[in-house]
């Protein structure tokens, strides 16, 4: 990771994503803004989920992707690299954010509305912009958006929808823990939702990252969230 360039308050930072044997690689530029916003900066848990993506990649190919919440859209942008069908999604509320969005996918040479899909989605409130998404969703992702005990229903509730119209897809979430207090076990049982860690070591061995140190000394899961049956 290195910072290239700067302007106006803008960083464009390069992550770069290589197989361990040195076959196959990506990089990938993300502009950063030094504003209060959470959506303008590359959280530690995007990069875990990232890897993720890319440790998943050959199954990934020409599957349906969701990024939601996606910020400056790491985990996204690589899976539309890895050549997945993919929409980034942030907040309707918050048009500086979705123009962000398109700033880093013209970065990165996909352009919004052809190669990427780019749409407003505002967790809690369910209407026509998550029906217009269909029910074709092979994955759904996103990374640090359970980041604050306030909107956790919100988020929760959007994804029970999309996964309930969207039957063969799950929902796999990076997680910074900030709270030991925070649960989400209540919310699961209402909105008839499971969830299981996956096991970021292993993931770590196979691609020959140090998980640990992508985090940043922060503790962070990874979970997959699905229907209960």
């Amino acid at each position: 990771m290195n910072h290239d360039n700067h302007h106006d308050k803008e960083t464009i930072k390069k992550f770069n994503f290589v197989s361990k044997d040195r076959k196959e690689s990506y990089e990938i530029l993300i502009a950063e803004l030094m504003v209060g916003a959470y959506s303008f900066y590359t959280w530690p848990a995007a990069k875990i989920l990232a890897q993720f993506i890319f440790y998943m990649r050959q199954c990934l190919v020409g599957k349906n992707i969701l990024e939601i919440g996606a910020g400056t859209s790491l985990p996204g942008i690589l899976a539309a690299k890895i050549g997945s069908n993919v929409t980034l999604s942030d907040s309707a509320l918050l048009p500086k954010s979705l123009a962000h969005i398109d700033r880093i996918c013209n970065l990165n040479k996909l352009k919004p509305g052809k190669d990427v899909q780019v749409v407003g989605l505002t967790w809690g409130m369910l209407g026509n912009d998550f029906y217009d998404l269909g029910n074709d969703l092979d994955l759904i992702i996103g990374s640090d958006c359970l980041y604050d005990i306030g909107i956790f229903e919100e988020v929760i509730s959007s994804v029970a929808f999309l996964l309930e119209h969207n039957l063969k897809a799950t929902f796999i979430c990076s997680y910074q823990s900030r709270s030991s207090d925070w649960s989400i076990e209540n919310l699961l049982k209402k909105w008839n939702l499971a969830c299981r860690n996956i096991d970021l070591e292993s993931i770590g061995k196979e691609t020959g990252v140090d998980m640990k140190d992508l985090m940043g000394g922060h503790v962070i899961y990874l979970l997959e969230f699905y229907r209960k049956h």
